[in-house]
């Protein structure tokens, strides 16, 4: 496995997407399933402050810098074999590469799951979607979980993608990937909406200089005014402490 890189006490695997779908390859036919992060900002400044959420990313099979400042924090580390893996575009290129296996999408609302299905296999026809659910916008309960386990098992699904929302998405996948061997959990947040068309995606050149956050402030200002502006600062705070002070032990009990 490849080394990981730790920025603000997360740790991000050193890899980018030709190596990651090599790597999810191999794990499959190994049959030993797990989890994958894409690793932002946001995620890395919540692990910060949350060990548990810490845990879960740094726990994973593979957490990709799905971040563009993740990314460049990551090389300026020394990591050279670090790539930027955005979580959409890595979704819509693992299909591509890998159409034959059994995909399963979980996430989001039916609607945006059946746009979803028709676009892609518009865009991939010999797309095999094994299944897809939407669950229920609450706290899900014990049986609905094992329910929902029960439906992915049976779709002999190889690749789940899961698009949830952070932390949610992470945090279904540590409890669920499990129950759920030998497929691989993929949290891709966004990437159904914007597949599907129900939501813009950030023109390429603001993606391509870190700003693809700017663009979805743009697009829903009070949703996500604290979670960019407040999470941004946190971010470059953390790691001008950490480049004075140096990294803090997070796991030291306080």
């Amino acid at each position: 496995m490849p080394e990981r890189v730790e920025i603000v006490g997360s740790e991000v695997t050193s890899c980018d997407s030709e190596h990651a779908l090599d790597l999810m390859e191999s794990q499959l036919r190994g049959g030993g399933g797990g989890y994958v992060c894409f690793t932002n900002v946001h995620a890395v400044v919540m692990g910060r402050r949350d060990r548990a959420f810490r845990s879960i990313t740094n726990g994973s099979f593979l957490s990709v810098a799905d971040g563009k400042p993740v990314f460049w924090v990551g090389r300026m580390k020394g990591a050279g074999s670090l790539g930027h893996v955005p979580g959409p575009d890595f979704f819509f290129q693992a299909l591509a590469r890998y159409p034959t296996h059994r995909h399963f999408f979980y996430g989001s609302t039916p609607q945006v799951l059946q746009r979803l299905e028709t676009a892609l296999k518009e865009a991939i026809p010999q797309l095999q979607v094994c299944g897809k659910l939407s669950p229920a916008f609450r706290p899900l309960t014990e049986e609905d979980k094992h329910q929902h386990y029960a439906l992915i098992r049976d779709s002999r699904a190889d690749f789940v993608w899961v698009g949830l929302g952070a932390p949610k998405q992470e945090q279904w996948m540590a409890e669920a990937w499990q129950h759920l061997k030998p497929s691989i959990l993929l949290g891709v947040g966004a990437a159904f909406d914007f597949y599907a068309g129900t939501v813009r995606r950030a023109p390429t050149a603001m993606g391509w200089l870190g700003l693809e956050w700017l663009y979805r402030l743009i697009q829903e200002p009070r949703r996500l005014w604290r979670r960019y502006l407040i999470t941004n600062s946190l971010f470059v705070g953390y790691l001008l402490k950490d480049l004075v002070s140096g990294p803090p032990n997070l796991d030291q009990p306080k």
